[in-house]
């Protein structure tokens, strides 16, 4: 993904979205559903009902992009609530983009302690 500014935040939203929905569509939900600014520059996920596609809505400065991914084997993993919204960190929305769990992370290295 386009490297985000520094103080960028993530969020997701909690529950299925429909994914014909495109730019104005997603940014109505940001707006009604989770009372943010989709001008703000932070970055908006929704899940499909399958939840093997996503869609990332992200306001650049001078335009509106929209990212949309399908997995092909699994599912992106999402909060189990159904309205409202998760805030994420930037490392948390690559693990997620990459089909990763994000919520338990697991490390391959153990730092040793000097």
């Amino acid at each position: 993904m386009i490297g985000l500014p520094a103080g960028t935040r993530v969020w997701l939203a909690a529950g299925a979205t429909d994914m014909r929905r495109g730019f104005d569509g997603l940014a109505a939900i940001v707006q009604m559903k989770l009372c943010e600014d989709p001008f703000s520059g932070h970055v908006f996920v929704f899940r499909g009902r399958k939840g093997d596609r996503i869609k990332v809505l992200w306001w650049s400065g001078d335009g509106m992009c929209l990212l949309a991914k399908r997995l092909e084997q699994g599912r992106f993993v999402w909060p189990g609530a159904e309205s409202g919204a998760v805030h994420l960190t930037q490392a948390q929305l690559a693990m997620l983009l990459e089909g990763i769990d994000w919520r338990r992370p697991v490390r391959t290295h153990k730092p040793t302690q000097i």
